[in-house]
């Protein structure tokens, strides 16, 4: 039988930076938890109904600085919890590298409005 996931988090990384494995994967946790705990935060519920559900997460990639601001601004017109990870600049990046964006968890439709035309990472 096929678990038909309400809820999961999207995890949305640059590939345009060129980031060592490690790196990405480092930034694609930042992403996933401090978007996640801003869910659990303002949202117990929908933070608990996507934990209970196996807390889903799919990562994508991206190809620009401006189409991940782009992509923020889309989650924030939507009423999405997210968060953009912007690198300190101690290891592969300068200062201020925006590299991840963090989005949810919420309810798969609203978040598949968003990022359908991504692909997988």
């Amino acid at each position: 039988m096929t678990k038909i996931f309400r809820t999961k988090q999207v995890i949305v990384v640059r590939k345009d930076l060129k980031m060592g494995l490690g790196k990405l994967v480092s930034q694609a946790c930042h992403a996933c938890l401090e978007a996640s705990e801003i869910v659990r935060k303002q949202n117990l519920r929908l933070w608990t109904i996507w934990h209970e559900e196996g807390a889903k997460k799919i990562i994508v990639k991206i190809d620009s600085h401006e189409n991940l601001l782009k992509l923020k601004e889309e989650a924030q017109k939507l009423g999405v919890a997210h968060r953009l990870i912007v690198d300190k600049g101690l290891t592969q990046l300068p200062p201020n590298t925006p590299t991840s964006l963090g989005i949810g968890p919420s309810e798969s439709g609203v978040i598949d409005k968003m990022t359908k035309c991504l692909k997988l990472l």
